[in-house]
């Protein structure tokens, strides 16, 4: 069978890596580099175990810049471009993914259509009467960053907006990629796998605010905050999992999804959900405080990722902290040696971690480290757990 890959980032290449094994996979990319670096079986991504999958694993994997010829004989075409949140509109820009769909149905009309990037509830069926087919749904994807690839194999659920016989097909294409057995599928409308995919990281966002603003109580009473979450989640309604402080939430999908979901309430009475975005503001303007109120000459920030295992900083919650204590007059390093600038938002970047250690009164780190081991009496963090 084959199937085309419409976007080489980490959801649509952790399934161009899944999916390859046992099926004919063409990945397209406008990036020629990125193209390129698959062809060559090196990962563009900074993925745990992903490197290794693409160098040492028999996969039917091609890479190319040219849509039609991916789209010609495929049996699935799939697209993971991306799909930012634009603030003028309150709503994802989805034209990149409208733009592949309108080609694939151009090239390839008998190929289904599986949407993996994340669009606002409704896309689906408007794209189903614009292109005037019903085969095309969402299948939402549920991965953490830096572990794509780990969770692909492993998924908690497959998800499928339709309920047949490609719908069907394509879920059983995902499981038999994967190494986990017994996968729970549920095949829904389209609108309802849209609002699961928006739900679920509302939901995450909203557990990482809680614990978050929790920790701000704490903080501010001098009170340890690790007691307190510990005693929780004694509570096995709870549980002790996913509740590890940060400087907020960030990374590709929570922030964006948050105001995505937030967007589609905009005609239904609710709370929660502005709180959720708000919530988030709030917690990095208090982290940035803090550190001002220590009254350093400079603070360092100690990486600008997210997560352990992965290169990527769009929207990190460190950047809001970075903004307010550089617009305090207070002067700003930043250590982040995957970033190839001289600056970032207008401060220095450096690589030499040894000088950067010893020019700073402070150092942020939004994930302990043990590089930062011997200068711990340098470090804020609210990293309590230790965990990525």
């Amino acid at each position: 069978m084959k199937i085309a890959v419409f976007g080489i980032g980490y959801v649509g290449l952790s399934n161009a890596a899944l999916l390859a094994q046992h099926n004919t996979v063409v990945a397209v990319d406008i990036s020629g580099d990125r193209v390129a670096q698959i062809n060559a079986r090196v990962s563009p991504i900074d993925e745990v175990g992903l490197a290794q999958w693409l160098a040492e694993r028999p996969l039917e994997l091609s890479a190319t810049t040219d849509a039609t010829s991916a789209c010609v004989g495929a049996d699935y075409i799939i697209v993971a471009t991306p799909t930012d949140y634009d603030p003028k509109t309150d709503f994802f820009d989805t034209s990149s993914v409208e733009q592949v769909l309108a080609t694939a149905r151009e090239t390839n009309p008998t190929a289904t259509l599986v949407v993996k990037s994340t669009v606002p509830v409704g896309f689906i069926r408007r794209m189903r009467g614009v292109l005037g087919t019903e085969n095309i749904f969402f299948c939402p994807e549920f991965l953490r960053e830096g572990q794509a690839l780990y969770d692909n194999l492993n998924p908690s659920r497959i998800v499928v907006g339709a309920d047949t016989e490609a719908a069907r097909g394509f879920a059983r294409l995902m499981a038999d990629g994967a190494t986990a057995s017994n996968i729970p599928m549920l095949f829904t409308g389209a609108d309802e796998a849209e609002s699961i995919k928006l739900f679920a990281n509302t939901y995450l966002a909203l557990r990482v605010a809680f614990f978050n603003e929790l920790d701000s109580y704490a903080l501010s009473a001098g009170m340890d905050a690790r007691q307190i979450i510990e005693g929780i989640g004694l509570d096995p309604r709870i549980g002790d999992h996913y509740n590890n402080p940060s400087f907020g939430y960030g990374g590709y999908c929570l922030p964006k999804d948050t105001k995505q979901m937030l967007a589609n309430f905009s005609d239904v009475p609710q709370n929660l959900m502005r709180a959720v975005v708000q919530a988030n503001k709030t917690r990095k303007e208090y982290i940035a405080s803090t550190v001002i109120a220590m009254e350093p000459q400079t603070v360092g920030i100690h990486r600008l990722v997210m997560k352990a295992g992965s290169d990527n900083f769009r929207q990190s919650s460190v950047r809001g902290v970075i903004r307010d204590i550089r617009d305090a007059g207070i002067r700003v390093l930043v250590y982040e040696p995957s970033l190839d600038k001289k600056k970032f938002m207008g401060c220095e970047v450096v690589t030499d971690l040894t000088a950067f250690k010893s020019e700073c009164d402070v150092i942020v780190a939004n994930r302990a480290s043990t590089d930062l081991n011997d200068v711990e009496d340098k470090v804020f963090t609210r990293d309590i757990f230790g965990v990525s």
